[in-house]
């Protein structure tokens, strides 16, 4: 599946925001601009962006001073932040990696080598979300496959019981009503307790489903990952 990705460019500069308005567009990216720090975190809250293009030296909230705020909240840590500085020093490089940016670009740039990167930034995060969606789909495999093997050894007991239930009737033509009843009653005890412990499980496989649906939906095949492009 190749959807169109969201991009959130943050920058004082309009030309610069301007530029790659103009160029991402034309690649099939959705873009949406910020004029600095403060109004990058109302357009993150809004338009929840695949991906952020910042410029670390900005009014009102600095760069750093976002992305240290995307990285605490739970709703947002997750999206990844390409920032593009004047600064070139290789301690600026690394307080941004420590924050938690994925990739570091010092101006001047060239758009075709911030382009190359934002693919391969976005190809990454398809890939992390691919293997946990995998890894969540063996998850519910093996506690799907749990829930049965535990079931079969409560069938298998069911059975059991029945069957000592079932010695306990008399031979034929030596039992009278009152005797009978009660066995009657344990049995039906023990088919009802069967019959709910298969509803059960049948509920917990139509869950299993769902979930798996829901997860399988939006998967990407891995030769199509390999070959990522986005949708013009």
């Amino acid at each position: 599946m190749n959807t169109r990705k969201k991009i959130l460019i943050a920058d004082d500069e309009q030309l610069n925001l301007e530029f790659f308005e103009v160029m991402l567009s034309k690649l099939g990216f959705i873009v949406e601009k910020a004029n600095d720090g403060i109004d990058a975190l109302e357009k993150v809250k809004r338009f929840v962006p695949d991906l952020i293009l910042l410029d670390n030296i900005m009014p009102r909230m600095s760069g750093w001073e976002l992305t240290k705020t995307l990285k605490k909240d739970p709703k947002f840590h997750d999206i990844p932040v390409v920032m593009i500085s004047a600064l070139d020093d290789v301690k600026d490089k690394l307080e941004g990696y420590e924050l938690g940016i994925e990739d570091y670009i010092t101006k001047p740039f060239n758009f075709s080598e911030v382009l190359a990167r934002i693919q391969v930034v976005l190809r990454n995060r398809e890939l992390f979300a691919q293997i946990a969606a995998r890894e969540k789909r063996l998850s519910l495999a093996e506690t799907l496959n749990g829930d049965i093997g535990n079931y079969l050894r409560d069938f298998v007991r069911g059975l059991d019981e029945m069957d000592g239930v079932l010695a306990k009737f008399p031979a034929p033509g030596k039992a009278d009503h009152g005797e009978i009843l009660p066995i009657f009653s344990e049995a039906a005890g023990k088919c009802r307790s069967l019959r709910k412990r298969t509803a059960e499980l049948d509920a917990r496989i139509e869950k299993t489903r769902a979930e798996w649906k829901e997860l399988k939906k939006n998967e990407i095949d891995l030769k199509e990952l390999q070959g990522y492009e986005h949708q013009e």
